[in-house]
């Protein structure tokens, strides 16, 4: 069994953590907030006071932070990872962030000694909760292998797709199937309630078809219900579609679609709501069809 440092015990982190601490490693945590850690030592793990003491004596470190900028602040500088990690440590980093920074911070950990895997995820809060996250792999193939036991218990789906930032191209890919599908399903379900359909019957029979997909089974209750506690909060797939369309324009990719969607999402959250679910988006689409956001609409056809 490996010890592990997990930094960033959020939405995410938290979970994974306990599921690494059941699985029998031995697990220490980082968070800015003393709550978090609470959590995890109440789990089984153990605390620490800051990044360096948390990755000082460890065989793997996990990053599971918001945003690039944040990922920079924890590896780098005086009392980073890369300062005080082992010679030959792992660091997984299964925060979604910019392709080129991750390459960038990939090249630096080397520089250090340190072993990079680009890992972020997709499958949500109830996801890591039950370890079944699908896992996107960018880094050295041999380090993928030593750290595949580790990943495998957070994940169901784990998988080696390239290089270094390769991970977290294909996860901006996921953000923007997955933020299309949202809005869609959305449309799709303003339209239903406008004519007065049987809303959970036709999710039911959709789900079976060819319109069926995790969306719809993860995220149609929700919108059913106008219950958007968060899971995957809108903020962070509004700052995942902003990579995911600069990284598009680099390389001459067009994406009108997406383009789109980034623009819906982002006034979602200029609105207030980047605290709820992504599944909140659905608010921006009965807004734009002049319904209430706080109960089903009546049939109006």
């Amino acid at each position: 069994m490996s010890s592990i440092a997990v930094i960033g015990l959020g939405i995410m982190g938290l979970p994974m953590a306990r599921n690494l601490v059941t699985a029998g490693h031995q697990v220490v945590g980082y968070n800015r907030s003393q709550d978090k850690i609470d959590a995890l030592v109440e789990a089984g793990g153990t605390g620490a006071g800051s990044v360096a003491e948390a990755v000082a004596d460890v065989d793997i470190v996990i990053t599971m932070v918001p945003d690039s900028p944040d990922v920079e602040d924890v590896v780098s500088g005086d009392d980073g990872v890369f300062a005080h990690a082992k010679q030959g440590t792992l660091w997984i980093d299964a925060s979604s962030i910019r392709p080129d920074v991750t390459r960038r911070l990939a090249d630096a950990a080397r520089d250090a000694g340190v072993r990079p895997l680009d890992a972020p995820v997709s499958g949500g809060e109830q996801g890591a909760i039950d370890g079944v996250l699908s896992i996107m792999v960018g880094g050295d193939a041999d380090d993928f292998a030593d750290a595949q036991d580790v990943l495998n218990v957070v994940g169901r789906t784990v998988v080696h797709v390239g290089p270094s930032g390769s991970g977290q191209t294909v996860k901006a890919a996921n953000q923007l199937i997955v933020a299309v599908n949202i809005e869609v399903l959305g449309e799709a379900i303003a339209f239903l309630e406008a004519y007065g359909v049987d809303t959970d019957a036709a999710l039911k029979v959709l789900g079976g078809g060819l319109a069926g997909s995790k969306v719809l089974d993860q995220k149609g209750q929700k919108m059913l219900d106008r219950e958007f506690a968060p899971g995957f909060r809108l903020a962070l797939h509004h700052k995942d579609m902003g990579i995911v369309t600069s990284a598009a324009r680099e390389a001459n990719v067009a994406i009108p679609l997406g383009a789109l969607v980034a623009q819906l999402v982002a006034a979602t959250v200029n609105q207030g709501d980047g605290g709820l679910d992504h599944s909140g988006l659905f608010k921006q689409v009965l807004q734009l069809s002049g319904r209430d956001a706080g109960t089903s609409a009546e049939t109006t056809a």
